[in-house]
């Protein structure tokens, strides 16, 4: 029997490219963790709209 792992959002985030979407996994707080899929498109819109914020 395989054993079974905790969900926790401990952890970094994770970005794959998984066939034709990009998926970010996000650690959430409470655990878990968020998933958001996205195209090439939203991906660059979002790199933008970080860059405007961080610096």
């Amino acid at each position: 029997m395989a054993a079974m792992k905790p969900r926790t959002g401990d952890g970094p985030i994770e970005v794959a490219k998984e066939s034709r979407v990009i998926a970010m996994r996000i650690p959430a707080e409470g655990g878990g963790r968020l998933v958001i899929e996205m195209n090439a498109q939203e991906a660059e819109a979002l790199l933008e709209a970080l860059k405007g914020v961080v610096g």
